[in-house]
Parts: C-alpha cells; sequence; structure tokens
C-alpha cells in the first residue's frame, strides 16, 4: 500500500522544479535614428521594450490568470531574441518578428516617429559582485518606419 502511495503522489502533486538554474533573460531595448546622421553616429536614447508594469493590482493579477495576450506576446519577444542571442537559424525571422512588434506598438501609442529610421538591441541584464552588470549581445541594423503620411 505504501508503495502504491509513492507512485502516485508525485502524479497528483505536481513538481516545481521547472529550470535547473536561473539564467539572464534578453531584455529588447529600440531607438530612433536620425536619418541625416553620418553612418557610425550615436541615435537617440535606448527605451526599454514592453516594460514591465511598476504595480499591479489584485484585479488585473487574477485577470491576467486567465487573460493576459500583451504578456504572452512578450514571452514570443524573449523567445525571438534568445533565438538571436543563440544564433539559432532562421535568424531572419525572430529579427522581423521583433521588428514587426516595435513598429506595431509604435504606431499605436509610440512617439511621431515617421520617416525615421529605428534599430533594437538585445541586452542581458544580471548581478555580478553585487552590480547590475548590462551586457549587449546583439544590434540591429537600422530599418525604416515608413514614409511620413
Amino acid at each position: 500500500m505504501l508503495k502504491a502511495v509513492s507512485l502516485v503522489l508525485p502524479v497528483l502533486i505536481p513538481s516545481w522544479r521547472f529550470f535547473k538554474a536561473i539564467e539572464p533573460s534578453p531584455r529588447v531595448e529600440w531607438r530612433v535614428l536620425a536619418l541625416d546622421a553620418p553612418a557610425g553616429t550615436e541615435g537617440g536614447a535606448w527605451v526599454a521594450y514592453q516594460p514591465r508594469p511598476n504595480s499591479v493590482s489584485l484585479a488585473q493579477m487574477i485577470r491576467r490568470l486567465f487573460w493576459n495576450p500583451v504578456w504572452n506576446d512578450a514571452l514570443f519577444v524573449v523567445s525571438c531574441a534568445e533565438r538571436i542571442a543563440l544564433g539559432v537559424a532562421p535568424m531572419s525571422h525572430s529579427i522581423n518578428e521583433i521588428q514587426r512588434r516595435i513598429l506595431r506598438d509604435i504606431k499605436r501609442s509610440g512617439p511621431d516617429v515617421s520617416g525615421e529610421m529605428l534599430q533594437f538591441r538585445l541586452v542581458f541584464v544580471y548581478f555580478e559582485n553585487a552590480g547590475l552588470v548590462q551586457d549587449v549581445v546583439f544590434v540591429s541594423d537600422p530599418f525604416s518606419v515608413g514614409a511620413p503620411p
């Protein structure tokens, strides 16, 4: 009887060990590049793409348990970023998906960047020696927002 219970318990009580180690997750940042800037010059400041909210109410947490398409989209962007960082082919698909989502979100609610060029980068942020360390692992080629209206 004890043997049967020991076999059934792992089925009834799930294991919460999903990962062997917690690794840094890539963050996506984007910036505006001036069209008339000479090649190799710096563009605007880097802006976090899909930053996490500072606080979430209890009602929002409960709703997000069942419906959270924004977070699912953010997870897809992280998957694409991880593929790019690892050099998993096809990288062009992942780059295009991130570019497409940045353009979509900027056109919805971002600043007016019509006719400008954008660029994104992948940054790994982690703690080391009691401090935050940022490693830039990828910087995209500039891409066009499109013609101004």
